[in-house]
Formats: structure tokens, C-alpha cells, sequence
């Protein structure tokens, strides 16, 4: 045969596909694969309008074929075929798309869908092949045609025979080196894997001999190798299928087919979208929590396809962080892709579907909320602190999505409440919606400074997690009452006769409470008498932005130099016995001042659970009033 060259240009982009287009070598059967199933599409569709054609759908299939021993895999379909002038237009010029030229001579008519675009995909055969040989015969030709290439230095075209229309593309597999093991593509149970993986859905049937074992005829206890041709593929995508077709059983299978999870999944979506964008969609909610899933290891996205052919394992960008447990696919013949079909040309249509899901997911998580409560809470103690992340991040600015699926521990509440659930119990009065931040709920509820507001018969969210009051700063308010700790310096509760009070002892006890905040200098920000305390001696109130417990959080931090500390004021009870001390300590004793002082400030960190700054000195001083 003689050789002809390729164009210098398809050379070079022979070369450069061979070594970089193609992030993964494996892909190249999945083009393969694609090709035939363009060709076995042309054909069957022009079947359906030519009475002299096969339409029989056993007649349309793909086989693969290794050989170990020839080192060879062949890649066969029943396909349209090529005539020499279209080996030589199709795979003479790279780039040249005989799929994207049918598809466009047949677009105003209710074709099939033809997955090739650019006519790059049957190139990436030479990452893993030395020599790859192309044996066609066209629909209506006698005669059958060759063409043959080792890559880059060109390609042959001459006759040949086949018996039969269609196309055997044969790859002769190179050796394998220190870096790349080829032989694997020889390997049954690989090609059976990569066939599942990124063709499980070609709606023609892939067909491979397999080994199996069967027991030996007249023995129970011996058994023997067999070969039998198999189908390898499922055909029909479940995501195509009616829903009223579909029980929860078909979803479940398809969820742990698919290896989303080990669990069984909690609820499934199943979407169907004509609008702007034409896409299919089968999502689940797992039930629970994978074992990476708060790590980095962990990855986020949902498996891409364009008709029927994966495209990407993990599409990240189908998937705001917040959903990222969210597993599935999705599908659409709208998607715009480069030509190693691997990455989108253009996002637009990709952020249409996002958006689109995001709601869809919003909407079901709506829906468990409010019909299945017992089902979302149990989905809620797996992923509620990931919304809360996304309240928190991008500050806030899907808050809106959000704010709504929240659930907080409460004082008035055995169970988990929502947002809304609070705000309808609030009584008319009550200005604020009143929290309180600890390691637990038992904790939270002997904290000193949630004394006023229980006993105004207030509810407290009580937030448990180190996330929960970064979240809630984002969002500020909610039905137009603004969030409040019971820790903040101002609580918006009206006690005339308490704040009265306070204001009395505060005058009265001016130079008390100034040589408490002298000696606490660099510690706190004001000593005063508390409106707040009913029956604990001591506590801290916090103003500005950072709270005493976002100063917890932010000092565990490995961040160097994270050193952001919340404004502390110490409030005393006035009508606690401890400050009938703290007079006559002043009247009599500065010494003995010094120390109460001190041992009420390291009360106020206990309580908050923060670190006594010298643990020796606390008891040296406890001691000494014991004395």
C-alpha cells in the first residue's frame, strides 16, 4: 500500500493528542466505543425510512475483541460503513467530523442522537496502540476498504475484504514500559470495567466474549472454564425510563450499582427538563455521612454525561459546596464540549442545569421537612452542619437558599426546631431571637447569663457547634427579628425595676468597680453591676462583633498569629453575697480586693470554658479566701 501523509496540521494535532489532549489513556475505548455507535446510528436510521434496509434491532451491535496472544483489540460494529473516499475524508483529515456532517444534513428531521462532534476521538487509539488498522465496508459497496497507519508518518488506504457492512477497527497494543502498562487493555475483566464505567449506557448492546465457571457434567464438587459471548452494557440509561415505570427498589439498585454509597439513599430525584436546557437527572440524598466527607479527601460532584456517554466522574460545578453530599447524574445532549470531550467549551448551559438542581434539591429538602420531619432530621444530624457552612461562606450569599432548612437544639424543645417554628412561639414582646453558645446542651442551660432570659419565659436556640454562630452573623436577622446572644452587653429586655437597680449600684459603687478594672487591665474591657444575674455571682457579657465563643474558636486555630479576642466585661451581681465582700474588702482591705478579684475573673472563664491563665496562682488565691 502506498502511504500518504497526513496534513501538516492534522499531524501536528495527531501529536499532540497522542501526548496531551487526553488526561486518562483509558478514554480511548470510550471514543471507540462512541464512533461505532455513531455508525450503527446512521444506519439504523436510515432503516427507519428505507423498507430495502434491516430494522431488526438484533441486527445493530458492538463488539470488542481481545487477543492476547496477537497482542490486538478490535473495536467491531454493524454500523453504515465507510467507502475509501470517506476513510480517506474522515480519517485522512483530523478534525473532519462525519458524525457532526450527518447530524447537520439530518437536523431539521426527529433523528437519532449522534454523540461524535469533532472527529478527534478515533486518534486517541494511538496512546495506547503502535498500529491501528481500520477494515470498512460501506452500505451498498461490494468491495471493502483498508486503511492503516502507525501514527504521525501517515496512513495507507487499499481494498480489502469483510464479508459484511460495517467497520472492525484493530489496534495493535504497544509494549509496555517502566511508566505505562498496556497489557491491561488486553485484560477482560479491564475492558469490562471500562466498558461499565464510561459505556454502560450506548443503547446498542456491547458485546465481549467472557470466562465464566460452570460445574463439569455429571460433578458436583468440579468445574470448568467456559467462554460465552456477553452483552457487557445496560442499554437502557434508568434516567430514560418513565417514572411510573420506576419503584423505589430500581432507584436503590441504581444508587449502589453506581457505588454512590454503602448506604441505602434517604430520597431520590428524578428530573426531567425541557426548557431552556433539554437534561436528564437522577440525584440522591444519601442517608448517611460518608466516611471522608468532612475531610479533603473528599470529593464533591456528580457523574456528567452527554448522551448517554460519561464525561465526567465528578462534575464539582453541578454542585454548590453546601450540597456537595448530593450524589447522582446527569445527562443532556445540550452540553457544548471541547474535542477530548472531557471538558466544557463554554459553561453557560452548565450553570443553567446547576442552577436548575440547586433548586430541585432545595425543593426535596423542603418537602422532607415539612411532610417527613423524622427522615429530615435524621438527614439533618448528617449533613446540617454543611448548610450551615454555606451560610457562613461567600458571606452569606445564599443565605436566602438556606435559612429555612436550619435546625437549632432549643430550651423549649426536645427536638430540633426551625427558624420559623421559634419565631411562631415568640410572644409579642420579645424584641430578639435569644441564643446561647456551648459544648452541649446541659452546659448551655446552666450558663449564668441566660438567667434574665429564661426568666422572662423567652426560648433560647442553644447552638452546640463551632459553626453556628459564624452562620448566624450572616444572616443577622430573620423575619425582621435580629439574632441576640444572651451573653451580648444590651439584651432588649425591660426590667425598670432590675436596670434601675444596676444603674444605683453603679453609681454607689464607682470606685469599686473602677479598682476591678484597673486590676483586670488588659483583661477585660469594664467591671459593672449585671441586669442580667439572678442567682450566680459573676459573669461575662461581650460587645462588638466577636463573641467570647468565636474567640474559643478562632484561638484553636492552627492559623499563625490568630490572636482575636472578644471585648469582655465582667458583670458582678450586686445582690449576691460575694459583693458584700467585694464592699467591705474595699472599705478594709485592698489586698483581699486583689484577690476576689482575680478569683471572680477566673470564675467568668471557667464558665465560658476558657483556660485559667495560671491555674497555681487560682488556687494560691481560692485558698486564701478559704483561709
Amino acid at each position: 500500500m502506498a502511504k500518504k501523509q497526513f496534513e501538516a496540521e492534522s499531524k501536528r494535532l495527531l501529536e499532540m493528542m497522542i501526548n496531551s489532549i487526553y488526561t486518562q489513556k483509558e478514554i480511548f475505548l470510550r471514543e471507540l466505543i462512541s464512533n461505532a455507535s455513531d455508525a450503527t446510528d446512521k444506519l439504523y436510521y436510515k432503516a427507519l425510512s428505507d423498507d430495502s434496509l434491516v430494522f431488526d434491532k438484533d441486527h445493530y451491535f458492538i463488539k470488542v475483541t481481545p487477543n492476547k496472544e496477537a497482542r490486538t483489540l478490535t473495536i467491531s460494529d454493524t454500523g453504515i460503513g465507510m467507502s475509501a473516499e470517506e476513510l480517506e475524508s474522515n480519517l485522512g483529515v483530523i478534525a473532519k467530523s462525519g458524525s457532526l456532517a450527518f447530524k447537520k444534513a439530518n437536523e431539521a428531521k426527529d433523528g437519532h442522537d449522534i454523540i461524535g462532534q469533532f472527529g478527534v476521538g478515533f486518534y486517541s487509539a494511538f496512546m495506547v496502540a503502535d498500529k491501528v488498522t481500520v477494515i470498512s465496508r460501506a452500505l451498498g459497496a461490494e468491495q471493502a476498504y483498508k486503511w492503516e497507519s502507525e501514527g504521525a508518518d501517515g496512513y495507507a488506504i487499499a481494498p480489502a475484504e469483510k464479508e459484511t457492512v460495517g467497520t472492525d477497527i484493530t489496534l495493535t497494543i504497544k509494549e509496555s514500559t517502566e511508566d505505562d502498562s498496556y497489557e491491561e487493555f488486553l485484560e477482560e475483566y479491564r475492558l469490562r470495567a471500562i466498558i461499565k464505567k464510561y459505556s454502560d449506557f450506548i443503547k446498542y448492546p456491547i458485546k465481549m466474549e467472557v470466562s465464566s465457571q460452570r460445574p463439569k457434567e455429571g460433578s458436583e464438587d468440579e468445574f470448568e472454564e467456559v467462554r460465552e459471548e456477553q452483552t457487557i452494557n445496560s442499554m437502557v440509561p434508568i434516567w430514560k425510563k418513565n417514572k411510573s415505570e420506576l419503584t423505589d427498589e430500581d432507584y436503590t439498585n441504581f444508587y449502589q450499582e453506581k457505588r454512590y454509597g454503602f448506604d441505602k439513599p434517604l430520597k431520590h430525584l428524578h428530573i426531567s427538563a425541557d426548557g431552556a436546557i433539554v437534561y436528564n437527572a437522577i440525584l440522591f440524598i444519601p442517608e448517611n455521612t460518608p466516611f471522608d466527607y468532612y475531610s479533603k479527601e473528599y470529593e464533591k460532584g456528580l457523574e456528567l454525561y452527554s448522551s448517554g456517554v460519561l464525561i465526567m466522574e465528578k462534575c464539582a460545578d453541578l454542585l454548590p459546596d453546601y450540597f456537595s453530599f448530593v450524589k447522582g447524574m446527569v445527562d443532556s445532549e445540550d452540553l457544548s464540549l471541547n474535542i477530548s470531550r472531557e471538558m466544557l467549551q463554554h459553561d453557560r448551559q452548565l450553570k443553567l442545569i446547576a442552577k436548575n438542581i440547586k433548586n430541585k434539591i432545595k425543593s426535596q429538602l423542603q418537602s422532607l421537612l415539612k411532610d417527613e420531619r423524622e427522615s429530615y432530621d435524621k438527614f439533618y444530624q448528617s449533613f446540617g452542619r454543611q448548610l450551615k457552612y454555606g451560610v457562613y461562606s461567600d458571606y452569606g450569599r445564599d443565605k436566602d437558599v438556606l435559612i429555612d432548612l436550619l435546625l437549632f437544639h432549643s430550651s423549649k424543645a426536645d427536638k430540633l426546631v426551625t427558624l420559623d417554628e421559634y419565631v411562631s412561639r415568640m410572644p409579642e414582646e420579645q424584641k430578639y431571637i435569644y441564643y446561647a453558645t456551648g459544648e452541649s446542651k446541659e452546659r448551655i442551660a446552666r450558663l449564668p447569663q441566660t438567667e434574665l432570659v429564661a426568666d422572662k419565659g423567652y426560648e433560647i436556640l442553644y447552638f452546640t457547634e463551632d459553626i453556628d454562630e459564624f452562620a448566624i452573623k450572616m444572616l443577622m436577622n430573620y423575619k425582621e427579628k435580629e439574632f441576640r446572644s444572651v451573653s451580648s452587653s444590651d439584651l432588649g429586655i425591660d426590667s425598670e425595676d432590675k436596670d434601675k437597680e444596676a444603674e444605683d449600684k453603679a453609681e454607689d459603687n464607682q470606685e469599686l468597680f473602677a479598682y476591678m478594672k484597673e486590676q483586670l487591665a488588659g483583661k477585660v474591657k469594664d467591671v459593672k453591676a449585671s441586669k442580667r444575674l439572678r442567682t450566680h455571682p459573676v459573669c461575662f457579657s461581650s460587645e462588638g462583633e466577636v463573641s467570647i465563643e468565636m474567640e474559643k474558636i478562632l484561638g484553636a486555630m492552627p492559623t499563625p498569629g490568630q490572636d482575636v479576642k472578644a471585648e469582655k466585661v465582667l458583670e458582678i451581681n450586686t445582690q449576691h453575697d460575694v459583693f458584700h465582700k467585694l464592699q467591705g474588702a474595699l472599705a478594709g482591705d485592698k489586698d483581699k480586693l486583689a484577690v476576689l478579684t482575680n478569683v471572680l475573673y477566673n470564675q467568668a472563664l471557667l464558665i465560658e470554658g476558657l483556660p485559667v491563665e495560671d491555674p497555681v496562682q487560682y488556687t494560691n488565691d481560692v485558698c486564701k479566701i478559704m483561709a
